[in-house]
């Protein structure tokens, strides 16, 4: 393991902090998307253009043309699939891509024509429909049965007393898969204006992306893994308090997509110095080129 790929520098260069609740679900516009900037210090998080539905594009252009340089962006999908148990994404299939950067190209072509950053091509070609859950009962030969695949940084989420779901898996109101291989569409969209991190490490400048579940922050915040969400500004104020931030400021009921990127960006900006989080004990060289890791996954 090396200390530039997995943060020598740790939180020291970031002033600006941003959390995004991502949404992979079918459409244009997506009230479960949510966007929020946080700066140094401990003034309360601004959501990123308050009551705006956003579009999976709209984020794209945001990242591309408005972020700072020295900005950290948490997003809340999966980087990659399961790689390290059978020691490919796809095992079995003659093109399986051999690294993440190579994954996130492969889904955004074969996905090309598919508009919103779809993936539904992807879950329904001909070979890779066989690795994943579908709806309908239609569960691929190579799903591997039970709970799905998992990566590495997932069996770390779990000890932590999380409840990860595999990216494989596309059916259940709590599933991940759609919205992380959506995200994987981003990222590689992404590749000549953001790092991501572990795959990138840490570059000395430029913005850099990685992932988080928000109810890893939540925990931190002092809720429990069953209570992570968060529905008034009142329980949102009170998590707030327990990381040192201000309050937020909004009165009545919130919706639980607005809190989460809330405090996942307050979260986000103190949890950025612990140099902890940046080298994860089981993160090496092979993890994170293929399956990355979730920032503040220990």
């Amino acid at each position: 393991m090396t200390l530039d790929r997995f943060g020598d520098r740790f939180g020291r260069r970031f002033g600006h902090f941003v959390a995004i609740d991502w949404s992979g679900a079918a459409g244009e516009r997506h009230k479960g998307i949510a966007v929020a900037l946080a700066t140094r210090g401990t003034a309360t998080p601004r959501i990123v253009r308050p009551g705006h539905r956003w579009s999976r594009c709209e984020v794209l252009a945001y990242l591309r043309d408005e972020l700072p340089d020295d900005t950290l962006v948490g997003m809340d999908l999966g980087i990659a699939l399961p790689f390290a148990d059978r020691g490919a994404f796809f095992p079995g299939w003659p093109d399986s891509p051999g690294s993440a950067r190579e994954l996130w190209a492969l889904i955004d072509a074969i996905c090309a024509d598919e508009p919103h950053l779809g993936v539904s091509a992807l879950v329904d070609h001909p070979d890779l429909s066989a690795y994943f859950r579908r709806h309908g009962g239609r569960e691929g030969g190579q799903f591997g049965g039970g709970q799905g695949r998992f990566r590495v940084t997932e069996a770390a989420q779990r000890r932590m007393g999380c409840k990860p779901y595999s990216n494989f898996n596309l059916v259940g109101a709590a599933q991940v898969g759609k919205s992380s291989l959506s995200g994987m569409r981003l990222l590689h969209r992404l590749a000549d204006r953001a790092s991501v991190w572990p795959v990138d490490g840490l570059p000395a400048k430029g913005p850099v992306i990685c992932e988080i579940y928000t109810t890893i922050a939540a925990m931190a915040a002092g809720r429990t893994a069953s209570r992570s969400k968060m529905r008034s500004a009142g329980e949102l104020d009170d998590a707030l308090a327990v990381i040192g931030c201000a309050p937020s400021g909004l009165v009545g009921p919130l919706d639980d997509h607005t809190c989460d990127a809330i405090l996942t960006a307050a979260w986000l900006r103190e949890a950025a110095h612990d140099p902890g989080l940046w080298r994860p004990r089981e993160l090496s060289d092979e993890i994170a080129l293929t399956e990355g890791w979730t920032f503040g996954a220990v």
